[in-house]
Formats: C-alpha cells, sequence, structure tokens
C-alpha cells in the first residue's frame, strides 16, 4: 500500500498540523525503505537479509538506540504518539510475505496479507492522528483492506507480468478464469465477471469504512479528514476501473493528487 501512494500521500499530508506532518512523512520514508529492500534490493544485496536488518533496526529503535538516519528521525514520533513496535513489525511481516508467497489460494490468505501491509498503516496513522473511539480502527481496518484491493485490481497486469497473483486463486476457478489466462492477459466475459466481483468486494470495505467513520464523533471524524482524502484518491482509481468496463489490462490506470 505504501509503495502505490507516493504523491497522493504528499498531498493529503498538507492537511496535518506540523507535528502530525512531520510524523506521517517519517513513518511513510521508513516503510519506503522496507519497501525498497524487497521490490529494489541493491545490487549482491539479499532481501530476506535486508528485511531481517531492519527489524533489528526497528527493536534497536525502541530499545533508545537507533543507527540509520530515518530510525533516528522516527525514534521521537513513536514515542511521541505512542506507535508500538507490534504494529511496525506487523508491516515488516506483510512486506516479507511478497519474497516467499505469490499465490494467494483463499480471501482468507488474501486478507491477511492486506491486513498486514494496508491495515496496519492505518492502525498507526490512527496513533498520528490521535482518535479517541475504539470504532476508530474498525474504519482503518475497513479502508486499508478497500484500498489494498483497489491496488491490486489496477496492478493486476504489472503483477502478472512478474508472476504474480494476489487474487484469490479460489475466485478464478469460481468465475472459470485461469491462472495461464491471467498469466498470458487473455480477455474473456469469465475474466469481466471475475473483476468485477473482486470490484464489489472493494466497495464493500469502503461502505464499510464509511459506515464507522458516519457513527464516530465529530472529534474523531474531523481528526480523520486525511484518511478520507485518500479514500476519494482510491475511490476514484476504482470507478475508473469499473467506468472502462473492468479492462484491467490496458495503461495502468492514473488520477491526479488531489
Amino acid at each position: 500500500y505504501t509503495k502505490e501512494s507516493g504523491s497522493n500521500f504528499y498531498y493529503s499530508f498538507l492537511f496535518l498540523p506540523q507535528h502530525r506532518r512531520e510524523a506521517m512523512y517519517t513513518i511513510y520514508a521508513f516503510c519506503k525503505m522496507v519497501d525498497s529492500a524487497v521490490d529494489e534490493p541493491a545490487p549482491g544485496s539479499h532481501p530476506m537479509e535486508e528485511v531481517r536488518k531492519w527489524r533489528q533496526e526497528l527493536t534497536a529503535t525502541y530499545q533508545g538506540h537507533p543507527t540509520q538516519p530515518v530510525t533516528m528521525s522516527l525514534a521521537a514520533h513513536l514515542q511521541t504518539f505512542d506507535i508500538p513496535e507490534s504494529l511496525l513489525q506487523e508491516l515488516i511481516t506483510g512486506v516479507e510475505m511478497d519474497l516467499t508467497i505469490n499465490r494467494f489460494p483463499t480471501f482468507a490468505d488474501l486478507y491477511q496479507y492486506c491486513y498486514r501491509v494496508a491495515s496496519v498503516v492505518g492502525l498507526i496513522c490512527l496513533k498520528i492522528f490521535q482518535t479517541q473511539s475504539p470504532a476508530a480502527e474498525d474504519y482503518a481496518v475497513n479502508l486499508g483492506l478497500a484500498f489494498q484491493l483497489t491496488n491490486i485490481l489496477r496492478d493486476l497486469k504489472g503483477d502478472a507480468e512478474q508472476n504474480r497473483i494476489y487474487l484469490p486463486l479460489e475466485d478464478l476457478q469460481r468465475f472459470g478464469y485461469s491462472e495461464e489466462a491471467l498469466l498470458h492477459q487473455q480477455v474473456s466475459p469469465a475474466l469481466v465477471e471475475l473483476v468485477k466481483f473482486e470490484c464489489e468486494r472493494a466497495h464493500t470495505y469502503y461502505q464499510q469504512a464509511q459506515a464507522i467513520l458516519e457513527a464516530l464523533p465529530p472529534s474523531d471524524r474531523k481528526s480523520l479528514v486525511v484518511a478520507e482524502i485518500m479514500r476519494g484518491v482510491y475511490s476514484r482509481i476504482l470507478k475508473q476501473l469499473e467506468d472502462q468496463h473492468y479492462q484491467v489490462f490496458g495503461p495502468r490506470i492514473r488520477v491526479a493528487p488531489i
């Protein structure tokens, strides 16, 4: 999720007070460093080893001994906003999954991945936004799932070119669309029905997040303005996919920053 959000994140953060904005930029920078260890490894480096080093660095940071510029900046924010190490470690676990997993047999399997790489980011953001209602956590979880499902649909083509299929294999089987067809980017009525189903699933999570938001205290709703800006951006991506009749093998969908 973090690696998909670059410029949109940047612009949405501008709506935050400075101390929160700086915390968000630092968290984002840390996430990008971990992402890059997996997606853009330096020549001669071993991604799994790099991820292990970041785990150790994070633990050292929580113990008061950061050694990297990004974690030196991160340390004060972790304390100020009471961000637990367990959340960031779970995010690293999600990123690490991309090193060993390129298929998800069931939606339950995909849910766990989406929770780790997207919903956990939302839960970290709640700490910085300083929401008060416990229900805000359900909002963050649902919205994170919606965002990641949207990313998966938008990136179906690029992921297939890397031999990655994030859509649950049980869904492909249900609609009669094979792994081979997806990897070869074959367009068919079965593909359209599959993508339509996945879009509707994403909408369900957007709608659940919206329902929770509307029940939150006004102070929490105000604190979630950045999340709502991002929801607008990602909803537009999903709508554009639907407007182009679920054609996922064309140019990658892009929307203008807010």
